[in-house]
């Protein structure tokens, strides 16, 4: 499993003394909630990997078929080289579906070969970042924003895309409906540079942070 390492906590102060200031929905929200915990997780290509896995299915069934996962890599840590070196029905025994194993068979062969440099994206502005990760298989726009997030730490990224932040829009916001994308960002403008810290603040209201 991929580890942890949390922002900095003046940098996570900072956003909450702006959000407060900018937004007093958010303001609320914040104040009941409390200090941002935001962490990366340290393990790029970890992370990667496990967002393939967990797509579309429980935790506790990700949870299950990662630790199967794991025991068939060298020291149960999750490397490009060793996946590659799996048999597909290997990974079909850990528990993966088809278009699963092939999906992590893909990234792997893209960090393997340098056509993703993982350890480059560090330095690559959001878009880029974006650009880069959406030729592996089975990553899309939604995927590559939680990785801007909970893996590269990224401050000012907005998943317009993802549900439950619009359901937390629409709660704490009083909306009748569940916004459309195209209306997030006017919302979303006076939370800049400090848009992945709002959202994270509500997905928390409800109780529902999205793991990558």
């Amino acid at each position: 499993m991929t580890t942890h390492t949390p922002l900095p906590r003046e940098v996570l102060a900072a956003a909450e003394t702006h959000l407060t200031g900018a937004d007093p929905v958010l303001a609320q929200v914040i104040a009941t909630t409390g200090p941002c915990t935001l962490a990366r997780q340290v393990d790029l290509f970890g992370a990667l990997a496990e967002s393939i896995i967990s797509q579309q299915i429980s935790v506790k069934a990700a949870d299950a078929i990662m630790r199967r996962f794991l025991n068939l890599l060298p020291a149960g840590h999750l490397d490009p080289a060793a996946i590659l070196a799996l048999p597909e029905e290997a990974l079909r025994e850990a528990g993966l579906s088809r278009a699963k194993a092939v999906y992590l068979r893909d990234l792997a062969a893209h960090v393997a070969d340098g056509r993703l440099d993982l350890a480059g994206l560090e330095q690559e502005p959001d878009e880029a970042v974006i650009a880069a990760l959406l030729p592996v298989k089975g990553i899309g726009r939604w995927t590559a924003e939680m990785f801007l997030i909970f893996a590269l730490g990224r401050l000012d990224v907005l998943p317009v895309d993802d549900l439950g932040f619009r359901r937390a829009v629409q709660l704490r916001y009083n909306l009748p409906d569940l916004p459309v994308r195209t209306t997030l960002p006017a919302l979303a403008e006076p939370w800049r540079p400090y848009r992945s810290i709002a959202t994270w603040y509500l997905w928390r209201s409800l109780n529902n942070t999205p793991a990558l």
